[in-house]
């Protein structure tokens, strides 16, 4: 009886320890007709001939539209939300749907897969590569190719306190071929994490799941098992001299960038969702990162300023969290601002019931103190308690798809701000951030460029919930904890990366939205004119639509210069700035998306694909921000940055919008600046427009909320739609005063926006 026992479970762990990788899939979908690109084309020659009134007129650079962020079933988190336990969690997702959505869900011009590095096991690291290059040989022949795929991966860390914290990473490769692409990616991982599984044979002996039918979670730990005994890389040795099977760590930016430069290979670095409270702990701030080693300017030359994750773009000062003794302190609310941590008081004063006064109070503030140290997860203060209880504490209630929990001094506008005098640059000015911006999706399904449809909330953005109440009532206390004692507060305990945080997604899928875009000003659509546009940082993101931008200094000492350029003047910077609107979708997909089977058409698009109309949506408004980087040690950084310093009204019609302005302050300040544009749209419905639905009370107090849960508790038809003004971010242009030159006091000019104008021949109004 044993020993048959014993063989029948030998048995089945032999079939339940077999490999459980994931295939790389197959591209299905032949390259597109040429029409299809000639009509892109021809649109957008249309979109210019509208505004050749303007100064600088057509450039012969074309626009083109990517996104530079999309992980696949090879990404661990994209993974787990792959599985049943999310309800329409939907499967893998393998690299080859990448190649097919973009080409005919999306359209787009270009895209990226970007894995996270830490998950990347080397034998998936290949497949990744050659699947990308077959997406590449399948775009056409010659220097008109209907998709440029590139590849590369994402470098993740996160850290538990603000001086730990570095946040995430994309980096990008321009070439496919063996030379040209490192032999295994980097992660941000210490040395020795394998050393922290202590014992690896409950992952193997689990694997009994496979033949009992849910072959996906013996994949899972499979993986697991497989990452565990993979061996760190030797330290202290040339990337180049390592061998393929290691796991490469690089857990600080200064070794990431050291391991990038010993492999000699073009790349870009690009930071993203840098202000996301979800992984940045409260008080994270980008000044460290601009310490010489932290950051790498021939490399880290743009910055994801919105993601289908949110919004990363404005400064918002927010009240103090501790003391002038630098001890923790909870603020009060504002007008616009609830901090979770008041919140997490208010919640004690509502259970207190019959305790005395004095005590009540004292656990009040243990509450706000408790809250504050729990980071990134103050809710976990009370374990017990829903969402909607803690209303829409630490949100943006003005800001534009914003990020969840919102840091603001790891924003866009706050890099742009700050400097570092204590390590000048090799010229002896300041060290400063100087980034390029584009947008790109941050999707998790191999789905490139999700924003051209605002439809199908759970298939197109990464919002995933516990698939029924069941399955909630069994996770809960493993995802948030017990509760205790309902009238005591109780710390958190010290976080630390792992697979539970990857199930705590209700409240954050009121703040995941369809993906943005990066556009290129390319001289061709070739993978060189692309990856020079990039370097050259002449681009900039939308937050998915495709709208067409133009932004140029016009005065410059050598003639015109376009977004994304550094120069030296001391006279009058003169700007203008041209856009026009996306177009208006039409139902369904067009006609050459035949080209992939009817059957995966349906699977990777619902059939619906971006399908353009003959109608553009009217530009409603062109917005400047001006940021005069702090010139001295310690200057306060929000008057440095002016929001919007300048904006123009456009007239109501598709035919765009062009404005011209000049800073007659620059000359008399004496002092660098910083310029970009924001283009914004008129309004239109958008998934969790409304974030969490927040009502208010005649005070202005929030009193409801109404999350888009991306669980069971909301309809999966509930798209959450509400009206917002999609947008276009310029990348910067960055003036510097010439070091040594005096101020100049200018006569009395006209308002900056005075003889600003639109298309139709109308005066776009000035600033109020």
């Amino acid at each position: 009886m044993r020993r048959g026992l014993a063989c029948a479970l030998a048995s089945l762990l032999a079939v339940a320890c077999g490999s459980g990788d994931q295939p790389v899939g197959v591209i299905r979908g032949a390259p597109l007709p040429a029409s299809a690109i000639e009509e892109r084309h021809s649109d957008q020659d249309q979109a210019r001939e509208l505004l050749e009134t303007s100064t600088r007129g057509s450039s012969d650079k074309r626009i083109l539209f990517g996104d530079l962020h999309v992980h696949t079933t090879y990404s661990i988190d994209a993974f787990v939300y792959g599985l049943s336990f999310f309800g329409g969690g939907g499967g893998t997702r393998p690299p080859a749907d990448a190649c097919d959505f973009a080409r005919y869900c999306s359209q787009l011009d270009f895209f990226s897969i970007n894995d996270h590095a830490e998950g990347l096991l080397p034998e998936r690291w290949e497949r990744t590569i050659e699947s990308i290059r077959h997406c590449a040989d399948l775009a056409g022949p010659g220097g008109e190719p209907d998709l440029v795929p590139f590849v590369g991966f994402e470098w993740t860390q996160a850290g538990a306190t603000p001086e730990t914290h570095y946040g995430h990473k994309n980096v990008i490769f321009p070439g496919l071929s063996r030379g040209e692409l490192p032999t295994r990616p980097i992660t941000s991982l210490a040395r020795g994490v394998s050393e922290r599984v202590p014992v690896l044979w409950p992952l193997r002996a689990a694997q009994v799941l496979r033949p009992l039918g849910m072959e996906p979670w013996a994949d899972l730990l499979w993986w697991m098992e497989r990452l565990a005994r993979m061996p760190d890389c030797q330290e202290g040795v040339d990337s180049r001299e390592l061998p393929p099977d290691c796991r490469e760590n690089a857990p600080t930016p200064d070794l990431l960038f050291e391991k990038l430069r010993q492999w000699g290979l073009p790349h870009l670095v690009i930071p993203h969702g840098l202000a996301w409270g979800v992984h940045a702990p409260l008080g994270a701030r980008l000044d460290r990162q601009l310490e010489a080693s932290m950051h790498d300017p021939s490399s880290q030359r743009l910055l994801e300023v919105f993601s289908g994750h949110g919004n990363g773009e404005v400064f918002r000062r927010l009240p103090e969290l501790a003391g002038e003794g630098g001890e923790s302190l909870c603020p009060e609310p504002t007008p616009d601002y609830l901090p979770c941590c008041w919140r997490a008081g208010e919640i004690m004063r509502q259970r207190c019931g019959d305790l005395p006064a004095a005590k009540c109070e004292a656990r009040v503030k243990k509450a706000q103190r408790m809250a504050l140290e729990a980071g990134t997860e103050p809710f976990r203060v009370f374990p017990d308690t829903r969402e909607e209880e803690w209303l829409d504490c630490d949100q943006c209630r003005d800001c534009f798809k914003p990020v969840l929990s919102p840091r603001p001094r790891q924003s866009a506008q706050y890099a742009a701000a700050i400097s570092n005098f204590r390590q000048p640059e090799d010229d002896g000015g300041p060290r400063r951030f100087r980034w390029g911006f584009i947008a790109s999706s941050d999707d998790h399904r191999s789905q490139p460029g999700t924003g051209y449809k605002q439809f199908a909330r759970k298939h197109m953005t990464d919002a995933k919930g516990v698939a029924s109440e069941r399955l909630e009532r069994w996770t809960r206390g493993w995802l948030v904890g017990e509760q205790e004692d309902p009238q005591r507060p109780q710390p958190v305990p010290e976080q630390e990366r792992g697979l539970r945080s990857l199930f705590g997604t209700e409240r954050t899928a009121s703040f995941l939205y369809t993906g943005g875009l990066a556009a290129v000003h390319a001289g061709g659509r070739d993978r060189n004119a692309i990856w020079d546009a990039l370097m050259r940082r002449e681009v900039y993101g939308t937050s998915g639509p495709r709208i067409l931008l133009w932004f140029d200094l016009l005065n410059g000492p050598d003639g015109p210069l376009p977004m994304g350029s550094e120069v030296e003047m001391s006279r009058t910077p003169r700007f203008e700035v041209r856009a026009v609107g996306s177009f208006v979708q039409q139902a369904g997909c067009p006609d050459h998306a035949r080209g992939l089977p009817a059957s995966r058409l349906e699977a990777l698009c619902l059939n619906e694909c971006y399908h353009p109309g003959d109608e553009r949506h009217p530009i409603a408004a062109i917005e400047v921000v001006r940021i005069r980087p702090q010139a001295s040690p310690g200057e306060p950084v929000a008057p440095l940055i002016e929001d919007p310093w300048l904006r123009f009204e456009c007239p109501p019609g598709p035919s765009g919008c062009f404005a011209h302005f000049e800073d007659p302050d620059y000359v008399g300040a004496g002092r660098d600046a910083v310029y970009y544009v924001r283009v914004l749209q008129v309004e239109t419905p958008a998934i969790n427009g409304a974030n969490l639905r927040t009502q208010f009370d005649a005070g202005g107090n929030a009193v409801r909320v109404s999350p888009c849960f991306g669980s069971y508790r909301l309809p999966a038809d509930d798209d959450c739609l509400a009206p917002v003004q999609e947008r276009a971010w310029s990348s910067p242009i960055y003036v510097d005063w010439p070091p040594g030159s005096e101020p100049i006091r200018p006569p009395p000019r006209p308002a900056p926006g005075a003889f600003s104008r639109s298309p139709a021949g109308r005066s776009a109004a000035p600033p109020s």
